[in-house]
């Protein structure tokens, strides 16, 4: 399977339709960005791809996490986010902690 890279000058469309053609070939697809306008046309072909997924009756899941990638010598930090199938009843109560000040439970559908 194929990482989907993306540029902040990648078409948020092209990109959806990039997410949404692997996942339904592979049920997972993967998306690197590196940079904050990578990352932020990311996240919006994410959100049209949500959709155009649910259209197909798939529910998914984008799990994101820092990764190093070596571009022509050098390392950098990328973002790397997995898409998954949402299994039912998974994740239903989760406590996410943001230092000792705040705390928050989320709760899954």
């Amino acid at each position: 399977m194929d990482v989907i890279k993306v540029s902040g000058s990648s078409r948020t469309s092209a990109v959806a339709g990039a997410i949404a053609g692997v996942f339904r070939e592979n049920k997972r697809a993967e998306i690197q960005a590196i940079g904050a306008g990578a990352v932020n046309q990311a996240v919006k072909a994410m959100v049209l791809a949500k959709g155009y997924l649910a259209e197909d009756g798939y529910e998914v899941v984008f799990m994101p996490e820092f990764t190093d990638v070596d571009i022509e010598g050098k390392v950098r930090t990328a973002i790397k986010i997995t898409v998954e199938e949402r299994v039912p009843g998974e994740g239903a109560s989760q406590t996410a902690s943001y230092g000792s000040d705040y705390a928050e439970t989320v709760v899954d559908d």
